[in-house]
């Protein structure tokens, strides 16, 4: 459902993504990992059509981001890093209208309204002013929003920032219960947030691709080094680090 094939995104001189490619089917949740600045926003925002691809190709539910934008959009839930929501704008309103810009009319859409107040927990606010609720209910609202459409492909950059420790373990939860017959795509620069998700990690530092393995891989290769494997992902990281330092000397 989600196709990168060997996919870069340069800036002037500047290299942001470097030949990138993984595949992502139906009923997987696939975290993706690396420190601030190694590529990941770069590449989500190429996957949801925002940004176009210096060169490679990237295809969402079949449909090519640079060929078919209008379809990949409608197949796709993205919540960025910086969640976009309309300050003045009542909850109940905002989302009737994100329904109505996704296509969505009459008893589907109360239906899919209902839908996200009940999942993203949002009855205390529906009545609030976006401005009105906290980081946590924002976040919650942006989550909605983007899943009203019921898509089959989501992708969510920092999902849990803001959120509460229980508010992070419903979410987890939530999550998994959208697994079937969907590609989840979530990033991260916190493994616990990644392990406690996901079943397949992608590690990315400097717009690389480091590593795409299954967290049973990872786990079994650190327990036989007798490591953690917390440990494990950072030598993964930074032994591209030192041996990128040592290629520019």
């Amino acid at each position: 459902m989600i196709r990168v094939d060997n996919v870069s995104k340069r800036y002037g001189s500047t290299l942001a993504v470097d030949s990138v490619s993984f595949e992502i089917g139906a009923g997987e949740i696939v975290g993706f990992l690396g420190p601030n600045g190694a590529g990941k926003s770069t590449l989500l925002k190429m996957m949801s059509t925002w940004l176009p691809p210096t060169s490679g190709s990237i295809s969402i539910d079949g449909h090519d981001v640079a060929k078919e934008p209008l379809a990949v959009r409608r197949s796709l839930g993205y919540l960025p890093e910086h969640n976009a929501l309309y300050e003045g704008m009542r909850v109940d309103r905002f989302l009737d209208f994100m329904g109505k810009a996704r296509g969505l009319r009459g008893a589907l859409l109360k239906e899919r309204i209902e839908w996200a107040v009940d999942k993203c927990s949002l009855q205390d606010v529906i009545g609030k002013r976006v401005s009105e609720c906290s980081k946590g209910f924002r976040q919650r609202i942006g989550v909605g929003s983007a899943l009203l459409h019921n898509p089959p492909v989501i992708l969510l950059d920092e999902p849990t920032h803001g959120l509460d420790p229980l508010q992070v373990v419903a979410f987890r939860e939530f999550l998994q219960s959208l697994s079937e017959g969907r590609a989840i795509l979530f990033s991260s620069h916190i493994l616990a947030e990644v392990v406690a998700i996901s079943e397949r990690l992608l590690i990315i530092n400097g717009g690389k691709l480091l590593a795409d393995s299954s967290l049973v891989e990872l786990k079994a290769g650190a327990d036989s080094r007798g490591i953690e494997l917390e440990q494990a992902v950072l030598e993964i990281v930074r032994s591209d680090s030192s041996a990128t330092a040592g290629a520019t000397r």
